[in-house]
């Protein structure tokens, strides 16, 4: 049987919104049905639906565990305190319509030990998670494996952009080994957990409570580019041997808004085979096929967009995932950087590696910046000068990878991020060299 912590095993399926199907011992996946009335190998067959029964055909989400124990077996929940983790706009607060940049957070010292739950801190929210609207950006510090812990999450899927060190993520239907320029896409419901084989990490999380992510459609682009659904990597079955003397494992489960914990009888990384289509993925970002403009002007950022979670209003989305890659800039007698604009959609942005084009200096690896709903943003003085000087030669932006949770909701910080310390107060002054015309 293929275990878990086999790293010579480490493969993966291929694409986005297929049925999948695997199995870590041949036999164990039953042919022609899925509820047997007695599973091979005396497994128990087990049903996960990430939407409703009744959803459209295309939009169905489920997958089909045969697994060694049912999930019911847990112990009573009881009530886990987390003060760094936040859910919807209720928890936010009143904030000025100012542009806001944020400095990375510090790696917590040697003394103070943080799993990737416990290390989990709110920056920015909105919406309802009950009403399945809206979502939440984290920031993550963890120098600990979580271990013999596993979490679920019944209030969102959980996108997560590793910033600092490789994340090895194990979950139900086997294991994701995500490092820096990658990203994992963990849906609602499903049971994961994050080792730190290299140590201290740090990461951008999106829970998204709404619409599950899917990849945007491509209207004019016609059927080639931006994330093409073949570069998604979905894992293999795998199962995880008890381990410690008694094999219990903690469940932490967020629900309503609040985080629970039981105890299991054992791992529950024990689904020996499955098949379906609500499952987790991986993406390498520099498999994103840019498109951009080869005359003059340059297309919306929209152009960027890798998943999209849509809302009941066509074309605004509950939330858009965007990403700023490596790329060639070629326009003529074009504004190369992005321009000065206010925006309807809200901007939460972090930068994984580099420097962001539009702003070179202040914006940092694992730092953050907010540009709310119709909040001007844009270039700083610096930016701005380079972009009109000098003579417009094709050259190529390297090294550097900067990302946008995009939503409809206006974002409100979290009294964590307004109180951090973090906060750079003189984020506005990179405008101050800027006009008037004529000077």
């Amino acid at each position: 049987m293929r275990a878990m912590n086999d790293d010579r095993d480490l493969s993966y399926q291929s694409g986005f919104g297929n049925q999948h199907a695997s199995e870590a011992l041949p036999g164990a996946l039953p042919m022609g049905r899925n509820n047997p009335q007695q599973p091979a190998h005396g497994l128990f067959a087990e049903l996960i639906s990430g939407s409703a029964f009744t959803a459209p055909r295309v939009a169905n989400l489920r997958t089909w565990m045969y697994r060694r124990r049912p999930s019911v077996q847990a112990g009573a929940f009881e009530p886990l305190a987390h003060e760094g983790w936040k859910t919807g706009a209720r928890e936010g607060v009143l904030a000025p319509p100012d542009p806001m940049r944020w400095l990375p957070l510090p790696m917590p010292a040697a003394t103070q030990s943080l799993d990737f739950i416990e290390g989990m801190r709110t920056w920015v929210v909105n919406g309802d998670e009950a009403a399945h609207t809206g979502m939440a950006a984290h920031l993550v510090l963890a120098n600990r494996s979580m271990g013999h812990k596993a979490f679920v999450n019944a209030d969102g899927e959980m996108l997560v952009v590793p910033q600092q060190g490789r994340l090895a993520i194990t979950t139900e239907l086997g294991r994701l080994d995500v490092k820096p320029g990658e990203f994992a896409l963990l849906p609602r419901g499903l049971m994961w957990k994050v080792d730190l084989p290299d140590g201290a990490a740090r990461a951008y999380v999106c829970e998204n409570y709404g619409a599950p992510f899917r990849l945007p459609e491509l209207g004019p682009i016609g059927s080639n580019g931006l994330a093409n659904p073949r570069d998604f990597l979905v894992p293999v079955a795998a199962v995880e041997e008890d381990a410690g003397d008694s094999g219990e494992y903690e469940l932490v489960k967020k629900h309503g808004g609040a985080l629970w914990r039981t105890r299991l009888p054992a791992t529950p990384f024990d689904v020996v085979a499955w098949h379906g289509n609500d499952v987790p993925c991986k993406y390498d970002t520099a498999n994103f096929v840019v498109i951009g403009s080869i005359s003059h002007d340059h297309p919306d950022p929209s152009i960027f967009t890798v998943l999209t979670s849509p809302s009941d209003t066509p074309g605004t989305a509950n939330c858009d995932f965007v990403i700023f890659p490596p790329r060639w800039l070629v326009m003529e007698d074009t504004f190369r950087p992005p321009w000065y604009h206010r925006n309807l959609m809200s901007e939460f942005m972090g930068l994984v590696y580099g420097r962001y084009d539009a702003k070179e200096e202040g914006f940092l690896p694992g730092g953050s910046s907010l540009h709310n709903s119709m909040v001007p943003h844009g270039p700083d003085a610096d930016a701005y000068a380079k972009g009109t000087a000098g003579p417009q030669v094709p050259y190529k932006l390297e090294g550097s990878l900067a990302f946008m949770f995009e939503s409809r909701w206006l974002f409100r910080p979290t009294r964590l991020a307004m109180e951090s310390g973090t906060l750079d107060r003189n984020y506005a002054r990179c405008w101050d060299g800027l006009g008037p015309a004529g000077t």
